[in-house]
């Protein structure tokens, strides 16, 4: 779904107010699940198969979107309960502006399908990033690809003012670099493969974690949604975890794999390319100190501050620990 097809989801006032008056009740009939195509998550084998549905007790409808930050606005109108594989800088955008989200689930890292691509005409690589002065840049703002951008140019000395930077999401970026209308753009996803044709990156995903700079994705939802429904969130995080396991085991069959690429809108070739750069933490493994017993608040505030610094947004919270519940994912590894 693109940003005009996602803005009229949002637009659904009277589905919003219905939406909000049931979460209210704790006694769903029905929610709607956010996520991306070209992002073939392993449960993401389920969409179509009424499984979901059948261990929710309930409708599962799923909406497309190009952002993290157009998952935001969906929660906020109340059209979207749950928000899969959300990106956490437009999550920490989305908290810091005072929007009542939670964080439940690590959903996938991804260090390699996440970056910056300079175009081939410039012949410009890690070793001559002075060379970037003065270039247009396309960057999907207050997404994932947006930190690290800012963190890359700010490990490389590049002044933000120095450039051109222009909001557009990854397949119109990729598109832009296509054209020659840009310079750099960045992205992930489908339109990361797509920009990759036209350049080269700058840093691997391994270097880049070298330098903290770590790209993940999450489970999100309304905080008083999942106050109401915790019991329907750890079901989902069941479900999600079970489906992760069998991957993560290499037990996927191939009618498995093929539904995941499909529900991703994606052909089985690009779905396992794709695949080869994510990985996928279990409920154990997120529960860690790792992830959501320690490191990922911190992580969230080190991500507001930068967006802080870049001037991005006005303001980082002092502490982000309430926007990280780990709860319904301890019931969901008790299931």
């Amino acid at each position: 779904m693109n940003k005009k097809h996602a803005t009229g989801v949002l637009s659904g006032l009277a589905i919003a107010v219905a939406a909000n008056s049931v979460a209210a009740e704790g006694n769903m009939d029905e929610i709607t699940i956010a996520y991306f195509t070209t992002w073939p998550i392993p449960v993401m084998a389920y969409k179509d198969t009424g499984e979901l549905d059948e261990a929710l007790g309930v409708k599962v409808n799923w909406v497309a979107f190009e952002t993290g930050t157009a998952m935001s606005a969906a929660m906020a109108s109340g059209d979207v309960q749950l928000a899969l594989s959300q990106g956490v800088p437009p999550f920490v955008v989305a908290v810091s502006g005072g929007q009542d989200l939670q964080l439940v689930d690590v959903a996938v890292s991804y260090s390699d399908s996440d970056n910056c691509v300079v175009s081939t005409n410039l012949e410009i690589d890690k070793t001559n990033t002075e060379l970037l002065a003065g270039k247009k840049v396309a960057v999907p703002l207050g997404t994932a690809a947006h930190y690290g951008f800012l963190r890359q140019m700010d490990h490389f000395g590049i002044a933000l003012d120095s450039l051109s930077i222009v909001d557009m999401d990854p397949p119109t970026g990729a598109a832009a670099l296509g054209q020659g209308a840009v310079d750099m753009a960045c992205g992930y996803g489908g339109g990361l493969t797509s920009m990759k044709e036209y350049g080269n990156v700058l840093l691997t995903g391994a270097e880049k974690e070298e330098l903290g700079i770590l790209v993940f994705d999450a489970t999100t939802g309304p905080a008083d949604f999942i106050a109401e429904n915790g019991d329907l969130v750890a079901k989902f995080l069941a479900k999600k975890d079970e489906a992760t396991r069998i991957y993560n085991a290499g037990e996927a069959s191939d009618e498995m794999l093929q539904a995941m690429a499909k529900s991703s809108g994606m052909d089985f070739d690009a779905a396992m390319a794709a695949l080869e750069a994510m990985s996928f933490p279990d409920a154990d493994a997120q529960l860690s100190e790792v992830w959501l017993g320690g490191a990922v608040a911190p992580f969230m505030k080190g991500v507001a501050d930068v967006f802080v610094e870049a001037g991005s947004i006005d303001g980082a919270l002092d502490n982000y620990e309430p926007a990280v519940n780990a709860g319904p994912l301890k019931a969901a590894s008790e299931m």
